[in-house]
């Protein structure tokens, strides 16, 4: 089995920030999707109760 190699050169001013602005992207997509998730739960709940 072979280490990792993540030695990237001359790349390595545009790889590493396109992973961090990748990382960032889903975390935010991730996050937003589960406070949207809690907030219709709770509108749900509210709207049972109401009925």
């Amino acid at each position: 089995m072979t280490p990792l190699d993540l030695e990237m050169g001359a790349y390595a001013a545009f790889v590493w920030p396109a992973w961090g602005v990748s990382l960032a992207g889903l975390a935010f997509i991730t996050i937003r999707a589960l406070l949207a998730a809690r907030r219709w739960s709770r509108m749900l709940k509210d709207e049972e109760a109401k009925s």
